[in-house]
């Protein structure tokens, strides 16, 4: 595809960035076959190749509309279509680029700016996120429809193993999951006692930076990311193996810290350092699949279950096979839905934003979860088990609760 951007871009790392992402697209149009939005709407401007004309357009001087952002905003950021892209567009970077530029062009109104600031200014924040949640469960029923969903009730995490280890990895507690579901993070701290893995919680790591990030407050994001980096530097230092991740929607920036702070002479080294260290916890424990199936082998098998995999994990971090393969080994009869590689419609602060857009893909993902006559539903990522579980009955939760299940 050729470009000319204009003056404000050339000679920028964001502008130069682009223009490689987009030289790279040939048109081909095979995004749009596995774009869930495309898939709902119809609309060209809907789908990544549609998209990427927008952000072209405004990179090389064409001022940016309602239209523009609306188009923009409709994105889930799935990445299906950089996994079936054959020339290896990265679609991600170009629309956060995209995104960051016609948010300073576009002024919304002032209901939707106040969305914004409230989702990105209290959602990284346990100390504001947590007395909003239990007040949110006590006043459920008075909410709209679209956040009374999210008020579920908080499984118990049971506890957390204390006995120190010479192996040593840190874990990232993450902003909203140790409110919506603290049971995933102690359920790996378990499984990992048990293995011989200590897991370390560092006191001033917090939210992992996507969520501000990704709603264009990119300094935002990237001061969570320089905070996480110094919270994780000493411990890294002192010997830790591993950076764990069990939200894969974390895991996915994480991995991106090298990149995104490559240009930052302080931070530079050691988000790349940081980067190569991050594995999701189905990484670390395929890594110790025959010591774990030792410890499982005289367990009951677990009944059948349907796994979703997150977009963050097929897509975005290329883990395919992994879950399904690791618990099949310890005895899970696994099944996967038709249409397994589309979004459920969470997509972080999505199932917020796009209310309408998010529903109708979590029905049809339901839909095709409940056909596979699991009794229940596992996924890799909180913002997947959240939405999933407002449109259904069936339990549904993370992949690891099953093993932690077992081992007890």
């Amino acid at each position: 595809m050729q470009t000319n951007l204009a003056a404000q871009f050339k000679n920028t790392p964001d502008g130069d960035e682009a223009e490689a992402i987009l030289r790279a697209c040939v048109h081909c149009g095979f995004c749009t076959a596995t774009c869930p939005t495309y898939q709902l709407l119809g609309d060209e401007l809907d789908g990544p190749r549609g998209r990427i004309y927008l952000i072209k357009q405004v990179l090389e001087g064409a001022p940016a509309t309602e239209r523009t952002q609306l188009h923009l905003d409709r994105c889930l950021t799935c990445r299906n279509c950089e996994t079936t892209c054959p020339s290896g567009v990265q679609y991600s970077r170009l629309l956060d680029i995209g995104k960051h530029i016609v948010e300073q062009q576009v002024k919304r109104p002032a209901a939707a700016r106040y969305k914004r600031l409230l989702l990105k200014e209290a959602l990284p924040r346990p100390w504001l996120f947590s007395p909003a949640m239990k007040a949110g469960r006590m006043l459920r029923p008075l909410l709209p429809d679209s956040l009374a969903e999210k008020m579920q009730p908080v499984p118990d995490a049971g506890v957390w193993p204390r006995q120190a280890m010479p192996r040593k990895m840190l874990l990232l507690d993450g902003c909203v999951q140790p409110e919506m579901a603290p049971n995933i993070n102690s359920s790996a701290a378990r499984i990992l006692a048990a293995l011989g893995v200590e897991l370390v919680v560092a006191p001033r790591a917090g939210c992992c930076g996507a969520i501000r990030y990704h709603l264009a407050d990119h300094d935002g994001g990237l001061n969570d990311m320089r905070r996480n980096i110094d919270a994780w530097w000493p411990l890294i230092e002192a010997g830790a193996e591993a950076i764990l991740m069990t939200a894969s929607g974390c895991g996915a920036t994480v991995k991106e810290y090298g990149h995104l702070l490559r240009d930052d002479p302080v931070y530079a080294a050691k988000a790349k350092r940081v980067s190569e260290l991050t594995r999701d916890v189905s990484e670390v424990l395929c890594a110790e699949q025959e010591a774990l199936i030792a410890l499982l082998k005289q367990r009951p098998p677990a009944g059948p279950v349907a796994f979703h995999p997150p977009c963050t994990l097929q897509h975005a971090q290329k883990i395919r096979g992994k879950v399904e393969d690791l618990l099949r080994a310890v005895g899970v009869d696994v099944r996967l839905c038709a249409d397994s590689h589309l979004c459920c419609g969470s997509a972080g602060t999505y199932s917020v934003l796009q209310p309408e857009l998010s529903h109708q893909l979590r029905d049809r993902k339901l839909a095709n979860l409940e056909a596979t006559g699991a009794e229940r539903i596992v996924s890799a990522n909180i913002g997947c088990q959240s939405h999933l579980q407002s449109g259904t009955s069936t339990p549904v939760g993370h992949w690891i609760e099953l093993i932690d299940q077992m081992l007890a």
